[in-house]
């Protein structure tokens, strides 16, 4: 497995992953809209935001986002100044999924593990998430990791 910086070329397995989280979705079917890209570069650019995966290692093609390399999971983190904590960052862990036919097998938690020790390295004293209330499983997982239930989470949707 590698663990490594989304490259342009993993767009299309990143956004399958996003797409369906209960079924496996072919990324040559994945249509990239400019929202996307501009999303994605605007990540790329950002020295606060991070689009991680992990991968099968399969390198078929020399280097990261290999044609052979199949993405098994990713994430986004963000880190997020602040004067609370000791005035340390805090990461924001959002977009966590896991291939559905590769589920099971630990890459979550490894997954979680190696963004939270990127987190630590970086000197941030707390690693946050929201998961949707409806994500029952996907709570048990993040609890059995060691993060607590602490906060009630609000969202507002804004309509363009």
């Amino acid at each position: 497995m590698i663990f490594r910086e989304a490259t342009r070329r993993d767009l299309p397995a990143v956004l399958a992953l996003l797409a369906d989280e209960d079924s496996v979705v072919d990324p040559a079917q994945v249509v990239i809209g400019e929202a996307h890209e501009r999303a994605f570069a605007a990540i790329e650019a950002d020295p606060r935001n991070e689009m991680l995966v992990l991968t099968d290692g399969a390198d078929g093609a020399g280097g990261a986002g290999g044609a052979g390399e199949v993405v098994l999971g990713c994430l986004q983190l963000t880190y997020v100044p602040g004067l609370g904590q000791n005035g340390q960052e805090r990461a924001l862990v959002e977009a966590v999924r896991i291939r559905a036919d590769r589920r099971g097998a630990g890459f979550g938690a490894e997954l979680m593990r190696l963004a939270v020790e990127r987190a630590r390295g970086r000197g941030c004293g707390l690693v946050q998430l929201t998961s949707n209330k409806r994500r029952t499983a996907a709570h048990r997982f993040y609890e059995r990791l060691g993060f607590a239930r602490s906060h009630e989470g609000f969202k507002l949707h804004l309509e363009p």
